[in-house]
């Protein structure tokens, strides 16, 4: 521990850095359930455009901002 001290216990230091990993668990929540559910994906690309697409929605929510707007944004470009 001590070796890694500064590693370990980053979050003491940084107020913005949480001292545990749920944000990262709930980013990848309903991507595990829509595979509890159906039990896989089509295809590779179907993944991969889930991926892509929720990965903008949650962002865009992380940073407070409409997530349909930056949809928008994207389609317009």
């Amino acid at each position: 521990m001590v070796k890694y001290a500064d590693h370990v216990f980053y979050f003491l230091l940084h107020k913005d850095v949480p001292p545990d990993n749920n944000g990262s668990e709930r980013a990848i929540r309903n991507f595990k359930i829509k595979l509890k559910i159906s039990g896989f994906f089509k295809s590779i690309e179907g993944a991969r455009g889930y991926a892509a697409i929720s990965s903008v929605i949650d962002t865009a929510i992380k940073n407070n901002q409409n997530p349909l707007q930056i949809m928008k944004l994207i389609a317009q470009c």
